[in-house]
């Protein structure tokens, strides 16, 4: 990605942070482009209020859709009142995105999901899933890390 893209991507990204922001009453230290070899997450925010995302995408180099990065700010921006995943995080994280939509500002292509055709019927019988064993804990190393669509 080219310095000028950048550049209008982070300034049209930090307009419309500023506006959810003002809207939820949220503050932010800054808002920034997270370095271009950065692959392993879309955004972080850290305590200091300080939001860095990701422009690019990791594997083409090329700018990641406009909506993703929307998505990607609000869930930062969250993290501001609820620095972790738990449900009144993804409460509010869902908020701000139905604000944004409401906006115009958050504007995600419609599902890839097709119509059903006209002539679907559905069985009369649910199909079973046979029950699967429990999940035995995974043993970690090293400290936690917050995923960032968990």
């Amino acid at each position: 990605m080219d310095r000028r893209t950048r550049r209008e991507l982070l300034a049209r990204l930090t307009f419309d942070a500023e506006k959810i922001a003002a809207r939820f009453r949220l503050q932010y230290r800054s808002l920034e482009a997270e370095r271009s070899n950065v692959t392993s997450r879309y955004g972080i925010c850290y305590e200091d209020g300080t939001i860095k995302i990701r422009l690019n995408h990791s594997q083409t180099g090329e700018p990641l859709k406009y909506s993703s990065l929307v998505n990607t700010l609000c869930h930062e921006l969250a993290h501001l009142r609820h620095f972790d995943h738990g449900p009144r995080f993804k409460a509010f994280y869902l908020e701000l995105l139905r604000w944004s939509r409401q906006q115009g500002i958050y504007q995600p292509r419609l599902p890839v999901t097709a119509p059903e055709p006209a002539s679907f019927q559905p069985s009369a019988e649910p199909t079973r899933v046979p029950a699967r064993e429990p999940a035995q804990p995974v043993a970690r190393a090293g400290p936690r890390q917050l995923d960032l669509f968990a």
